[in-house]
């Protein structure tokens, strides 16, 4: 499963486009993002990236979690985010 890193600093938008382009190839991507801020953008892009691959007729569910990252010396506590899709059935 592929990991798109976020950080408060990410373009939302950017981001959302990350997720439409790995769901659209492997059906989930996971996100990881440590601290509030990295966390709010991580969920703006999902909630963008949601639109978007719906209107493909794509659901996303998101399954929140904690994940331990080592950064340099130090163990960080973030929070990962695994998105899978389901395509709609045409009726």
């Amino acid at each position: 499963m592929e990991i798109l890193k976020v950080s408060s600093k990410s373009n939302p938008n950017k981001v959302a486009g990350a997720i439409a382009g790995v769901i659209s190839k492997n059906e989930q991507v996971e996100l990881q993002a440590i601290g509030a801020g990295a966390v709010n953008q991580a969920v703006k892009a999902v909630a963008i990236a949601s639109r978007f691959l719906r209107e493909q007729g794509t659901r996303i569910y998101m399954v929140p979690g904690f994940v331990e990252i080592q950064i340099g010396e130090e163990m960080r506590t973030g929070i990962t985010i695994k998105i899978v899709s389901e395509k709609d059935e045409i009726k």
